[in-house]
């Protein structure tokens, strides 16, 4: 990244690899950049992780937001993310066995806008009368969905007919992933608004270094495009199956779904770790600083992961 001209003196930068590990802090446990420069003068678990003595100076709330910002604006952590799963290789942890594909919807903050206002920013345009600062403060980028999950339990003596699906309404942003079957890392991901379909980014989450033919993913991704797409590639489609609408269940398809069921579950594991462990939500506003914030959070993953991987084998 350019820096400014030191000829004329002014405060020396901080280290790159400091700053780095600094960041990696920050999303492994989602803290803002005043709460992050307060746990760094506070804990000593965490300087002694990114390299700092008792009396050495941390680094401010200010100067991690423009390290982030220059990571970002340079494209750097993309490429940070991709040095790391060229490691992973060298360290024979390779793609192999299929892979897994998911997504997750990250929460932001909710917009409070009328509907008029909805409208116009989904068609890309700026209501009229907002000043420069509420343009800036409000995310024009995140997009509403239905989170669905199952259905509610109907009360005792009720026709069954009665059971409604749970949908909650969230705003923010999605995880795309592709997870490698054998060892459960992040190999590919792709972030977009909450509203777009899981079943459109199953191209950009493929990984094409992955040896195995599998691809497991949900209902959401079986269409006609994306068994195309899988014949195309050579790999084999491994899609949950939806229930028929208005008739039970039958008892092979559920079975088949059972059994990919039990490989799709490692995926959940990574949500549970970024949303349950992590905390991961999105403080910053728009498109280009969520992915940097979730890119950052996969790449931690992947660091964790490793880390226990390895650890694993060392005696007690």
């Amino acid at each position: 990244m350019p820096r400014a001209d030191r000829s004329r003196g002014g405060r020396p930068p901080w280290d790159a690899v400091l700053m780095f590990r600094v960041l990696v802090l920050q999303a492994l446990y989602t803290l803002s950049d005043d709460q992050t420069e307060y746990q760094l003068r506070d804990r000593l678990s965490f300087m002694r992780f990114v390299g700092l003595a008792l009396q050495d100076a941390v680094p401010d709330a200010k100067t991690i937001w423009l390290y982030r910002e220059q990571l970002t604006r340079a494209g750097a952590l993309a490429t940070l993310f991709a040095r790391f799963d060229a490691m992973l290789a060298e360290r024979g942890f390779l793609a192999m066995g299929g892979q897994i594909v998911d997504a997750t919807i990250v929460e932001a903050r909710r917009p409070r806008l009328t509907k008029e206002e909805k409208a116009t920013l989904r068609g890309g345009g700026t209501p009229g009368g907002w000043s420069k600062a509420r343009t800036r403060q409000i995310d024009r980028d995140g997009r509403w969905t239905l989170k669905r999950g199952r259905k509610a339990k109907p009360p005792e003596g009720s026709p069954r007919q009665a059971t409604a699906e749970i949908a909650v309404p969230m705003f923010g942003y999605k995880n795309h992933l592709g997870v490698d079957r054998q060892h459960g890392f992040i190999r590919r991901f792709v972030v977009t608004d909450a509203a777009r379909h899981d079943g459109a980014q199953l191209g950009a989450v493929l990984d094409p270094g992955n040896t195995g033919s599998g691809v497991w993913a949900d209902t959401a991704y079986r269409s006609k495009a994306n068994l195309e797409l899988l014949d195309r590639r050579g790999l084999r489609p491994e899609f949950q199956r939806a229930k028929p609408r208005g008739r039970p269940m039958p008892a092979h398809i559920a079975r088949g779904n059972a059994t990919r069921a039990r490989v799709r579950s490692r995926v959940e594991h990574v949500f549970a770790a970024e949303k349950r462990g992590m905390r991961l939500v999105i403080r910053c506003i728009g498109l280009v600083r969520a992915t940097a914030r979730i890119t950052l959070a996969n790449l931690a993953y992947n660091m964790r992961r490793l880390v226990w991987i390895e650890g694993r084998g060392v005696p007690a």
